[in-house]
């Protein structure tokens, strides 16, 4: 039980407690669905990965926005999350493709430009003719800073 209560406490926002009512809802459930939790997990570590192109999570790479020959490959909406692609898709007006940066640049919270997938996105620059910062306020000033170093020859 400890084991499975510290391993659900590394999921972001579970805490001790939660952890705890966690474990014993699984310990409560049936064996089936105890099973299924655990088949899920695997499968889901299993098939998914990420597009080597946008970053977005898939089950074929490269994703099914990224292989689209209707999107416009020259507009990328560059996101914090993969689940901000939902949000963005609901409202049918957009026919870009995406870049996910799987977080938030925060300097204070030691997280800059290396811990972010940015690279691949330096390498897409090149061939863009927009780019859409879909971030919060804070990274989408930071990479404004950090694109127009790059794509106008300074120190980024």
């Amino acid at each position: 039980m400890t084991r499975l209560i510290d391993e659900l406490r590394k999921l972001p926002g579970v805490g001790t407690k939660s952890a705890q009512r966690l474990a014993f809802h699984v310990l409560r459930s049936s064996d089936a669905d105890a099973r299924g939790l655990a088949e899920a997990i695997l499968v889901l570590r299993e098939k998914l990965r990420l597009c080597s192109v946008c970053n977005n999570i898939t089950d074929v790479d490269p994703c099914v926005y990224c292989t689209n020959a209707v999107r416009d490959q020259r507009v990328i909406c560059v996101i914090e999350e993969p689940t901000n692609i939902a949000t963005i898709e609901k409202t049918r007006s957009y026919n870009g493709v995406y870049h996910v940066l799987h977080g938030t640049l925060s300097p204070i919270g030691g997280v800059g430009p290396e811990q972010l997938r940015i690279a691949n996105l330096m390498t897409r620059l090149a061939d863009a003719d927009e780019i859409i910062l879909a971030t919060s306020p804070t990274t989408r000033a930071r990479l404004r800073l950090l694109t127009s170093r790059t794509k106008y020859g300074g120190e980024g």
